[in-house]
């Protein structure tokens, strides 16, 4: 039996993931100063190709992320219900026989950019973590307003584990997004009303 057999353009991707958290009020039971913030997960277990090697050309990988990237930004908006998205992170979760180098071949931009048409545009970077990992690791996914990193009360986290990943040789990309900022946010600063959505900072 043929294994690992290419299922998504030249990749193998084992399984997809979709998660939602709501929140309605914060830590200590005070009501959302409007409306309750949806997060979302969507993540995908790939077979790494290059698991077990030094491989110097990655450009395999990254030349044809962009179909992941359009991939994630459809299943973001079925899932979300095309809500409004106003902050997004991203993370790679690496199994152990393979490098962070070969999961962050897929973090790119030519794997971002489709994301970001996907909720209407994004003028920030991508805040972006990864480590390497069994089933059951915590990844942390940082999250940052996806126009202006300025804007204080987004920057926010989302955690999560896959309990059947990743295997040995299987990175798990991993996307996150938000429809507002921290509930009860109140450390100053740029608000996000006042985005200028200009340059990626303010």
């Amino acid at each position: 039996m043929n294994t690992h057999t290419p299922n998504f353009g030249p990749f193998h991707i084992r399984k997809w993931y979709g998660f939602v958290d709501e929140t309605l009020a914060g830590e200590t039971g005070a009501p959302a100063d409007g409306e309750p913030i949806y997060k979302y997960v969507i993540a995908a277990a790939i077979h790494c190709p290059y698991a077990g090697q030094y491989v110097q050309d990655l450009t395999g990988w990254i030349d044809a992320s962009p179909a992941l990237g359009v991939e994630i930004g459809r299943r973001l908006n079925a899932l979300s219900g095309g809500k409004a998205i106003e902050s997004y992170g991203k993370a790679i979760l690496v199994g152990t026989d393979c490098e962070y180098e070969h999961g962050n071949a897929l973090l790119t931009n030519p794997a971002a950019n489709p994301v970001r048409d996907a909720v209407g545009g994004g003028k920030s970077w991508v805040p972006s973590t990864g480590k390497r990992g069994v089933p059951g690791t915590i990844v942390d996914i940082p999250l940052a307003h996806k126009d202006a990193l300025y804007v204080r009360s987004h920057y926010d986290t989302i955690s999560v584990s896959f309990n059947d990943g990743p295997n040995r040789d299987e990175v798990i990309l991993i996307w996150a997004f938000a429809t507002r900022g921290r509930l009860n946010a109140r450390l100053g600063g740029l608000k996000a009303s006042e985005v200028k959505g200009e340059d990626g900072l303010v």
